[in-house]
């Protein structure tokens, strides 16, 4: 458990030197471990209390190297561990622990203080050094890209599925948006929301480096529906009812799309109108089922004689 409990002060060292930067940049170095430990006392604003910053680093650090040795613990069972998703897997988990546990504990939404993206890209940042450390130190062996990618047929399919939706779902908005005389807006819009916190559409700055920012976030999320869809498909070939999920899935997705949009940037409803989403969404659901569908033979089969509606 040593080198997990390093892990977790490597972390939670990552973590701090994030917010640290967040702070210096706003000019308010400190007002992080200062906000937090004021609202664990029950004291608001942020003012910089020395003993209380202190009491926040070791309860920081504490909790982190605890998370560290379990993930130490975690990982002992694998032999080959893609150090860089397990991290981003951790970093959720870590977000959605101090979202919870904030207002469990303090009653105050720390999240929505510090900023949602801030606190999700520090534990990300957190959670992938944890397990870099992991990596190197030699608790476990890591995962090459490469190889994982050549060997993987389901993470190949879905990558190559989710980058061919993801494209054509873009091209599709950049369309709209150049008819609608205004390119680039929907990329920028979304983008706007979730690096600068618009919440209105005088706040929404149409721009290529807002695009280009938010384009990897575009095809991250493509690319990860891409190889659900493409497991289903594995899995359809000797379960045909399948299908029926790979159907559920799009239909998850749709409400997901629109539900955070209303969640979190309501106010893009009317511009980007529901059913250009729905229709963009349907584009690249329709190439990624039909490079599946090619990529399938077997499947063709099976469904050729063991349609869905007479399972075996």
């Amino acid at each position: 458990m040593g080198r997990g409990a390093v892990a977790g002060v490597v972390g939670a060292a990552a973590l701090a030197m994030w917010f640290l930067l967040v702070d210096t940049a706003q000019g308010e170095p400190f007002r992080t471990p200062a906000m937090v430990g004021n609202a664990l006392v029950g004291l608001e604003g942020v003012e910089a209390r020395p003993g209380l910053i202190l009491l926040f680093l070791a309860l920081h650090f504490g909790a982190f190297i605890l998370v560290g040795m379990a993930a130490a613990w975690a990982v002992s069972f694998l032999t080959r561990v893609p150090n860089l998703v397990f991290g981003l897997v951790l970093g959720f988990l870590m977000f959605d622990v101090v979202f919870f546990g904030s207002v469990a504990v303090t009653g105050v939404d720390v999240v929505a203080q510090l900023g949602w993206v801030e606190v999700l890209a520090g534990n990300i940042l957190a959670g992938v050094a944890m397990m870099s450390f992991l990596q190197l130190s030699g608790a476990v062996k890591a995962v090459k890209w490469w190889e994982a990618y050549t060997a993987n047929r389901v993470l190949r399919e879905g990558v190559i599925s989710g980058f061919a939706s993801g494209f054509m779902v873009a091209t599709w908005f950049l369309v709209v948006d150049t008819i609608q005389g205004r390119p680039f807006f929907t990329p920028s819009a979304l983008g706007s929301v979730f690096f600068l916190g618009a919440t209105d559409l005088n706040q929404v700055d149409v721009s290529l480096w807002i695009t280009a920012a938010y384009t990897p976030i575009h095809y991250a999320v493509f690319i990860a529906i891409g190889t659900a869809a493409a497991a289903l498909a594995h899995q359809a070939e000797e379960q045909p009812p399948l299908l029926i999920g790979a159907l559920l899935l799009f239909v998850a997705f749709e409400a997901f799309f629109l539900g955070i949009i209303a969640v979190v940037a309501e106010f893009l409803l009317g511009p980007l109108a529901w059913w250009n989403i729905a229709i963009g969404n349907l584009v690249g659901v329709v190439v990624m089922a039909g490079y599946l569908w090619k990529a399938h033979p077997k499947l063709r089969e099976v469904m050729a004689h063991d349609p869905i509606e007479n399972p075996a």
